[in-house]
């Protein structure tokens, strides 16, 4: 469907942002002044299908009839993010990882419980070593016995490291003789990864973390992307796929490492929460964005994004620069189950095939939006839009097998207490993840975001809610305030001003071709300087040093070369609002223990500056949210909601 959008920028051309999630994947087409968005059930088995389907769907949205060519041959610039590989980390589903070190010792990589655990599931007992201080044959030997030994664990990818200051070469001589023992063209070659080639850290447990989270996420996103690029290569697309990264920047498939991609999702969500914080001034926003798998929480404070130079994937340091995500596993489709005398929730999910139980899709399992049907909040007539027809009595029944039956309770007391452990779940993980005041705003986003943010906002102590007008698309609208941009790195080999220039000047060549590569000439970029310093990056001005430079630790100059291209703009303001909301109707809901009928308002057919007060029910195409008494609700000409506490 398409929104005004006030909001939005004219551009030249058409862009399209897509956000890949475990339940739907979310398109937002930005056409000028107008903003399209629509929903796709993501297809695990193939990523592909809902990627041209939901392609399908906004030209049908555009154009009044699909066609996707002339949507493609039209659209300047398509993003893309996926959360697939989270997803998979989050419920640790994925490849069987083999390790194969050399001064490194494996218990170093565990070195607290949250990396043990990572590290039990990606690699277990797959772990050699390997003494390189030995005649070339017998190296040889050894090296072919424990490729094949980790292979016969079940590995079936493996990286190899090397410790200390020589491991670049040390892990090339090894590539060399692994070439020649397991050539890659034969059927079956197990793929073997080097640590240096994903990354350049002299701390040798950031720098392995960084190519076991590379090697267990890449095969997810592979064979998808290059498909969906040739796909879009017959449409004679104007430019080539962009991937959006966790760092707020796009690029080239053939130029984007997997583990860039680790929570790019939220960070779309973050960039989108960035340019509202900003706009309206909000100073600490806390990003909730409920997926159907996943809430991702994300923090804008002094109008930046909370990020780490040496971000944490799954709890454990990386050599990466990371948006500050934290994935909880917990969303729409999570699934919901009695555990003891507990209510547990998720963190397995059943995704968008076959999900929930009331999707009719072969889902038995109960969750939270089988609940929220139960309850009343949720009207088979209208979810998605009247796109998807969901079944109440399907939604009992998982309800009554998995929740009411072991509790000894009713299906609807059995949905209450559903409600209450979900919602606490996702407050207790808003609390854990920042330091909540009177200055905080949570940000509610997602498909689920909505559902009862109020309840989320009390448990958590926040007394002000925003959702955004994009809501239900909203990560995939805030991947358009990124660019094209890579980082490029290099040691000081000495620390004075030739040592500088001399780095300054191998990097600028790295950055030319490597923008070269995504299309653009360097001189229509533009170029940051910093001086690296383990985790501190100081920024420079021309070819001068700091004055003072630190006595101890590495050194390296990074280049941040970006080239600018279209993006959106907001608009709209809170506090006008003078006319009270317009009702669509009543809605029966089961809350706190009674049925009651309250004001159903449908946000499309709002105005701009409006206003009313809960108990009622806000509903549009794509979410749907509770407002609790003692809340109140103020639409912008924007379409951007804000609650507040009474």
């Amino acid at each position: 469907m398409s929104v005004s959008a006030q909001s939005m920028a004219s551009q030249a051309g058409k862009l399209i942002n897509i956000d890949n999630g475990g339940t739907l994947t979310d398109f937002c087409l930005i056409d000028g002044e107008m903003v399209y968005r629509t929903k796709s059930v993501t297809t695990p088995y193939d990523l592909s299908k809902c990627f041209f389907d939901g392609l399908r769907k906004l030209s049908s949205a555009v154009y009044g009839k699909e066609d996707l060519l002339r949507l493609l041959l039209s659209t300047d610039h398509i993003r893309y993010s996926t959360t697939q590989g989270t997803n998979a980390l989050v419920e640790r589903k994925g490849q069987r990882l083999g390790l194969l070190l050399s001064d490194i010792d494996a218990a170093r990589l565990q070195a607290d419980a949250q990396s043990r655990d990572v590290f039990a599931s990606l690699v277990a007992t797959r772990v050699a070593s390997l003494d390189l201080n030995q005649p070339e044959a017998e190296l040889e030997l050894n090296l072919t016995r424990a490729i094949n030994n980790l292979a016969s664990e079940g590995a079936n990818r493996i990286v190899v490291a090397v410790g200390g200051a020589g491991r670049e070469a040390a892990e090339q001589r090894l590539k060399r003789i692994l070439l020649k023992k397991f050539p890659p063209h034969l059927l079956g070659a197990i793929p073997l990864l080097y640590s240096h080639e994903v990354v350049q850290d002299e701390d040798d447990s950031r720098r392995v973390w960084s190519a076991l989270f590379n090697a267990f996420l890449h095969p997810a996103m592979e064979r998808f992307l290059y498909n969906a690029e040739h796909r879009l290569r017959e449409y004679k697309t104007k430019n080539p796929l962009l991937i959006f990264r966790n760092d707020g920047a796009s690029a080239r498939i053939s130029r984007t490492a997997a583990v860039k991609t680790y929570s790019s999702g939220p960070r779309g969500g973050a960039e989108g929460g960035k340019a509202l914080a900003q706009h309206y001034g909000f100073k600490q926003l806390l990003g909730m964005d409920i997926g159907g798998t996943t809430t991702d929480l994300s923090l804008v404070s002094g109008g930046q994004v909370r990020t780490e130079r040496r971000g944490r994937i799954e709890g454990v340091s990386t050599s990466l620069p990371l948006c500050d995500v934290l994935s909880v596993g917990v969303g729409g489709s999570s699934i919901i189950k009695v555990v003891g005398e507990r209510i547990q929730v998720g963190p397995e999910s059943v995704g968008g095939a076959p999900g929930p139980a009331c999707f009719g899709l072969g889902g038995t399992q109960a969750t939270i939006t089988d609940a929220f049907l139960v309850l009343g909040l949720l009207d088979p007539a209208s979810y998605f839009g009247g796109e998807l027809k969901i079944d109440i009595e399907r939604a009992r029944a998982a309800i009554s097998e998995h929740i009411a039956k072991p509790l000894k309770l009713s299906v609807e007391d059995a949905a209450q207490a559903m409600e209450q452990a979900w919602v606490l779940k996702v407050a207790d993980a808003l609390k854990a993840y920042a330091r909540i005041d009177a200055d905080t705003t949570l940000a509610a986003f997602g498909g689920g975001g909505p559902f009862v943010a109020c309840r989320i906002a009390e448990a958590a102590g926040i007394r002000q809610v925003v959702i955004p007008g994009l809501a239900a698309v909203f990560s995939a609208f805030g991947i358009g305030f990124s660019d094209i941009a890579h980082e490029y790195e290099l040691p000081l080999a000495s620390r004075d001003a030739a040592g500088l220039r001399a780095a300054r000047e191998q990097l600028l060549e790295r950055a030319k071709r490597g923008m070269f590569a995504e299309g653009f000439d360097l001189a229509s970029c533009q170029i940051e300087s910093f001086l690296q310093h383990e985790d501190t990056l100081l920024p420079l001005s021309g070819e001068a040093l700091p004055a003072k430079l630190p006595a101890q630790g590495a050194l390296s100059l990074l280049l941040k070369v970006t080239r600018p291209i279209a993006r959106a703009q907001l608009s709209g303001s809170f506090g006008k609002a003078q006319a009270a909301a317009k009702p669509a109707g009543k809605r029966e809901l089961l809350a706190g223990g009674k049925h009651q009928a309250v004001p159903l308002y449908r946000v499309e057919e709002q105005s701009g500056g409006v206003k009313a007060a809960g108990p009622c029910v806000l509903e549009e195409s794509f979410f749907t949210g509770r407002v609790e008494a003692g809340w109140q609700f103020e639409i912008n000409a924007a379409g951007d909601i804000l609650l507040s506490r009474a």
